[in-house]
Formats: structure tokens, sequence, C-alpha cells
């Protein structure tokens, strides 16, 4: 990463490569499922509705439906007009559900087997993408309208990382945490600020510093600079005196990213020093479309 014209300790955001990581995520995903006890199956997750066969059955549908919409040309777009992010996202929302519907009828067993193919064999056609062509779909929640495909393997990693971490927090297994899976999966998820703080104003050079306290010290930071915002890897040195950190724990800031950490619930976990104001629209931001 280039070092940031704008304070000393920030540094540009570069491209996040994660094609490499598909394989062995894959691997803990068929080492946890196969572990599974019968009832551990039916258990519920923070995934709405959804209990770990659901999660599961969304994976697969989430496989299939790349294979064939991007490997092989197969696609099938929404029946009716799509009228903006509102109507967007009801598609998709209707695609998931349909999707896990169908794997009803499949036993855990047959779930598991099926998976253990389509996993394997999205992770060898990611590996032999052009990371900087354009991706067949734009990251919309990283405020994207066309995104090159290591973005969209990315956007892919982190489904596959945090539908894996709702089943192991279902079955109380233990958590990816570890800084191989964990920083790239942030590095990608960070990039969904900008956009949340579209509205937010302040002065110029004000910083928001996003700090996770994990293997590792990790941090990312919005500097108001230009009229908007712009994100950066690191944290302030020394920290800016207009500067507001949020900081918090990798069980924390997951949940955030990925619409299972209410509103309510946040100031418990997380701790604020700085403006509390240009606090918020970080506690709303998601990875994901919602």
């Amino acid at each position: 990463m280039k070092p940031s014209t704008a304070l000393p300790g920030l540094s540009r955001l570069a491209p996040t490569y994660t094609a490499e990581l598909f394989a062995p995520l894959h691997g803990e995903l068929m080492a946890l499922l196969r572990g599974l006890a019968p009832a551990d199956w039916e258990r519920p997750t923070i995934a709405g509705a959804w209990r770990v066969r659901d999660v599961a059955a969304h994976l697969l549908d989430g496989d299939l439906r790349k294979l064939s919409g991007q490997r092989d040309g197969q696609r099938l777009g929404p029946e009716g007009p799509i009228d903006g992010y509102r109507d967007l996202v009801a598609w998709i929302d209707a695609e998931n559900a349909s999707g896990v519907a169908f794997a009803q009828r499949l036993s855990p067993r047959l779930l598991v087997d099926l998976l253990e193919i389509t996993g394997r064999w999205v992770a060898d056609f990611v590996v032999v993408l052009d990371p900087h062509a354009s991706a067949w779909i734009s990251v919309l929640w990283a405020g994207e309208t066309r995104s090159e495909n290591w973005m969209d393997t990315g956007r892919e990693y982190t489904e596959r990382w945090h539908h894996q971490m709702q089943i192991r927090d279902a079955v109380k297994a233990p958590h990816l945490f570890a800084d191989r899976w964990l920083r790239p999966l942030l590095d990608l998820s960070v990039r969904a600020l900008p956009p949340a703080y579209a509205e937010t104003e302040a002065p110029e050079g004000t910083t928001v510093t996003l700090a996770v306290t994990a293997e590792s010290r990790m941090a990312w930071t919005l500097v108001r600079e230009g009229g908007g915002w712009s994100l950066y890897g690191g944290e302030p040195q020394p920290p800016a005196a207009a500067g507001t950190t949020v900081t918090a724990g990798p069980a924390t800031v997951w949940r955030l990213f990925y619409n299972a950490l209410s509103r309510t619930a946040a100031p418990a976990v997380i701790t604020v020093s700085g403006e509390t104001r240009l606090a918020e629209p970080l506690l709303l931001a998601r990875s994901v479309m919602v």
C-alpha cells in the first residue's frame, strides 16, 4: 500500500486478493459440516429464520448460481423491472429464499456431498480469473457501479466466511479469527464505509478510525478530504486531534458488518473515543445487500 499524503500512519488501500483462500476456507467448512451431529443441523442461527441446514443450503445455492452465471454464462435476471436499490434487494432475497426452499428436500449428508463438489469447482474457477478484468457484477454495497474481479471474488470470500461463521456460532465451533482469515475479510468489508458516510458532514482533515483488536491490531481510517471521505489502511500517528476512534473485537465487528448486531446492542460491545456523532454511520454500515 502506498503511504497517504493526508496523515502519517495511513496507507492507501490496495486490492485485496482472496482467490487462493477459497480452497482452504472450503476445507474448513467441510471439516465443520462433516463433524455435525444430527441435532446440530436444526439449530437456529443469527441469520434470521435460517437454521444451520438452511445456511448450508444457501452456500450450495450460491456456488451453483456463481458457476452457472459467471462461469457458464447462464444469466437469469428478475422477471420484472428493478426500480432502485430496494427492488434489487427484494429480488436477491427472493432468489436466496427459493434456493433454500428447494434444499429442504435434501438430506444433510447430500447437502455436504454436493457442497464438497461445488466448493471445489468454485475454488478452481476463481483462481484462474484475471483479477483486474471487469467483474460480471458490481459490488454495490461498496458503492461500485463497476467492479474488477478481485473485488467480486473478495465479496464472494466474505459471503463464504460469514455464512460459515453463522454455522460455527450456532454449534459453538471455534471461530475463524486468525489473521489469515480476518484481515482480508475486514480489508474488504470496510469498503462499505465511504458510502455509509456519504451524507456525513465534517471539517476537512477529520478522521474516523475503526480499530479491531484481534490476533494483531488492525485499523482503517476515513479522512474527510476534498469534500468527501477517503478510506485508508492504518490509523493516524499520532492520533489526529479531530479524530474519532471506534474499537471493537472480531466477534463484534463481523456481526456489525454482516447485519447481526443490533443498533441497541452495539454500545455495550464497542468503544467510541472522540465525537460520538461521527461513529453513527459506521455502526450502520453493512457489507451485504440489506
